[in-house]
């Protein structure tokens, strides 16, 4: 017969397994892969070794330019969801026209640049889609200095990206991209509620830090009120993408019991 503080024991065993499923499945969605490879073979092959453990994508320029776009097709038919980051900046009614097109791709999020002029067309051009139009702040590979360099007014980068966050949302973005030190000052503003904050620059513990400089892990990024994470060479550059995923999200897992 078993003991009181066995079956106990138990039950907490039973519990963790539940709670692990839970939150693995929703990992799962909210963990955005870059897909920053020049090869489509490569892409589609790293998408196949993840299976079901990742099911939502980023395509960015590197990829667009070995056929990215036709990579939306295989994605979706896996039932993937799809980030393209473009990035898009031009004037008003060219961004609208391109947005148009790129809704009826059954995408799931797209970038524009932060400026007021660009997010409400965009927005325009998407209609009544669900396309999710996120507007960039400050890429997560600048600092103050860069910015200097730029001419961007003065100020702390924290200020400045709050302010870009305040004017998209104003300006009709469902989101926004922001690096993990900002979150929280967004998550502050009161048009922020409902609102989605994606966030790049994300390096997983021992991983190398690249070209990125306001970098955080996926735990703290999280915790800090991210909706999504966005990883990139970590787990594409590694020698097994998978082990590496499931590195990632037993971490975050041990993180939040």
């Amino acid at each position: 017969m078993l003991c009181d503080y066995c079956i106990a024991k138990f039950q907490d065993i039973i519990k963790l397994t539940r709670l692990f499923s839970k939150m693995s499945t929703n990992i799962n969605d909210k963990i955005i892969v870059a897909l920053d490879e020049p090869n489509l073979l490569k892409q589609i092959e790293i998408v196949n070794k993840l299976g079901s453990e990742i099911n939502f994508y980023k395509i960015g320029l590197t990829s667009l330019s070995s056929g990215g776009l036709g990579l939306t097709n295989e994605l979706k038919s896996q039932g993937k969801k799809i980030f393209l980051d473009l990035k898009l900046f031009d004037i008003g009614n060219t961004v609208e026209i391109a947005v148009k097109g790129l809704s009826e791709l059954d995408l799931d999020f797209l970038t524009v640049h932060g400026d007021p002029h660009v997010i409400q067309a965009a927005v325009k051009g998407k209609g009544d889609s669900s396309l999710k139009i996120l507007a960039v702040t400050l890429l997560t590979s600048l600092n103050r200095d860069d910015l200097n360099r730029s001419l961007i007014q003065k100020g702390t980068i924290k200020n400045l990206v709050n302010e870009r966050a305040r004017l998209a949302f104003d300006s009709g973005a469902d989101g926004v991209i922001c690096s993990p030190h900002e979150i929280s000052g967004i998550r502050d503003q009161k048009n922020s509620n409902g609102k989605i904050i994606v966030t790049p620059g994300i390096r997983p513990k021992g991983s190398e830090v690249n070209d990125q400089k306001r970098i955080s892990d996926p735990e703290k990024a999280f915790r800090a009120g991210a909706d999504y994470i966005v990883i990139g060479r970590p787990i594409t550059k590694s020698k097994n993408p998978l082990d590496k995923v499931m590195e990632i999200k037993t971490e975050i897992m041990k993180q939040r019991i």
